[in-house]
């Protein structure tokens, strides 16, 4: 003898609609989020570097004439005063040279000649020092509004006048020019001397 089949107790009842389903245990599921793109964080600049002539990084252009350009100014007047003082030099010398072949008449031709050729030596190292002075006079006087060109060109005027002065530097009376000529080499070389004659002029 068999017996019917027995409803599930644990089910729900027969005849009425199932409900939703039992929730599931633990933390409910949230809803699938779309990943945000990481975004890169801005780095903090980096602090900005003086620039130098030209725009390049380096030291700043100065704003007043560096110490080392002014001292090389100043030599460079002093280096005209001595081409004006040996200009004056040569001057007396020449006139004492022509009153002296004036009072001997008596000379043969070969001591006229001798003559003829110290004067035009003397009148050469006249024009001479009469170009080194203004040089040196215009390049001094340049310093305060001139280029890059002026620097090199006291460079190579130091580098020309430590060359003529090597004979005289022998003499001892040529010394100081000698000196002198080294020093504006030196300071128109200088990385500052450089920048006060490459500054952005307006």
């Amino acid at each position: 003898m068999s017996y019917p089949n027995q409803p599930n107790p644990y089910g729900p009842p027969q005849g009425q609609p199932q409900g939703p389903p039992p929730p599931q245990y633990g933390y409910p599921q949230q809803p699938m989020q779309p990943q945000q793109p990481m975004q890169q964080q801005p780095y903090a600049p980096f602090p900005a570097q003086p620039m130098g002539p030209g725009g390049m990084p380096g030291i700043p252009a100065p704003h007043q004439m560096p110490g080392s350009t002014k001292a090389a100014r100043v030599m460079l007047f002093v280096l005209a005063a001595t081409g004006v003082i040996g200009i004056i030099m040569m001057t007396v010398g020449l006139n004492q040279l022509s009153s002296a072949s004036a009072n001997y008449d008596g000379l043969s031709g070969d001591a006229q000649g001798i003559f003829a050729v110290g004067k035009g030596a003397m009148v050469v190292v006249m024009i001479l020092q009469a170009a080194y002075a203004a040089i040196a006079l215009v390049l001094g006087l340049q310093y305060s509004k001139g280029g890059n060109g002026i620097r090199v060109g006291s460079i190579i005027f130091g580098s020309v006048s430590v060359l003529c002065s090597i004979p005289f530097a022998i003499a001892l009376y040529g010394i100081p020019n000698f000196v002198l000529s080294i020093l504006i080499i030196i300071f128109a070389a200088k990385q500052e001397s450089q920048a006060w004659f490459m500054r952005p002029r307006h």
